[in-house]
């Protein structure tokens, strides 16, 4: 059985002094909460903050890209290692916001995706159409072609250390979610491609959606089959909108496991 997860993304956002708050309020709230995975991809700053605070907690920390390279002249850029160095252990690639705000592309997304797994990061690969695409009945082919970024270069296994996540650019921030319905149904395009390579990848990988999901929400989406979590922005940035959305992941797989016992 998949264990649900979610993931706060804190974009460009934080401060110090408003970090521990966030940190010391989503430690207190999910303690105990042991059925789900818990984690906050924070901007590069404030790694060595997370890690100080989170550590021996049940939250992990990560980053929100990271270079292909190793090392080298390249100014600005952030290696594997020295996210390792703060005990990172999950990083988001292929958000959205870079592939549309930075130019990144498929090719770039794939290199830094293996380049995380080669330094035993789990990255957190990113997914999703435009209103524009969606409307003109695109979805299946923007995401499928994301996907296959991945599984045409790698093979389907690789996604066994991996999470893959699907959100619709016209959810991101509008605070007009995919109805659970609706992500369902993309979700289980994702699994079922993936499936026709390595059905046992497909039945084990876990994919999380990103769109406005609030506390109100949460368990609706997260009781579909084939949504295992959510990646969070904005709600991620305050631990009394966060801490809610954590709890109905941990409710909902508590229900699955009761259901699952013989």
């Amino acid at each position: 059985m998949r264990r649900k997860m979610v993931v706060g993304n804190w974009k460009m956002n934080g401060s110090i002094a408003t970090n521990k708050v966030l940190l010391d309020g989503l430690v207190a709230g999910v303690h105990g909460y042991d059925n789900s995975d818990y984690v906050v991809c924070v901007p590069y700053p404030y790694l060595c903050q997370a890690q100080q605070l989170l550590q021996d907690t049940n939250v992990a920390w990560g980053g929100q890209n990271l270079c292909s390279t190793k090392n080298g002249a390249l100014t600005g850029a952030v290696a594997p290692h020295m996210l390792t160095d703060y005990g990172c252990t999950h990083v988001l690639i292929g958000h959205s916001e870079r592939r549309s705000q930075f130019h990144e592309t498929d090719d770039t997304a794939a290199a830094r995706f293996l380049a995380a797994q080669q330094a035993g990061i789990t990255p957190i690969f990113c997914m999703g159409e435009t209103a524009e695409e969606r409307e003109s009945d695109w979805t299946d082919y923007i995401v499928g072609r994301q996907l296959d970024s991945l599984i045409r270069r790698f093979g389907a296994n690789v996604l066994d250390n991996a999470v893959l996540a699907y959100e619709p650019l016209w959810a991101v921030g509008t605070g007009k979610p995919a109805t659970p319905e609706q992500a369902q149904e993309v979700h289980a395009f994702i699994r079922d491609r993936i499936a026709k390579l390595d059905y046992e990848v497909a039945a084990s990988v876990r994919i999380l959606y990103g769109g406005s999901v609030t506390g109100a929400n949460a368990e609706q989406l997260f009781e579909m089959p084939d949504i295992d979590g959510g990646l969070i922005g904005r709600a991620s940035l305050k631990a009394e909108d966060f801490v809610p959305i954590c709890r109905a992941a941990h409710a909902t797989a508590t229900r699955c496991l009761a259901t699952a016992k013989p």
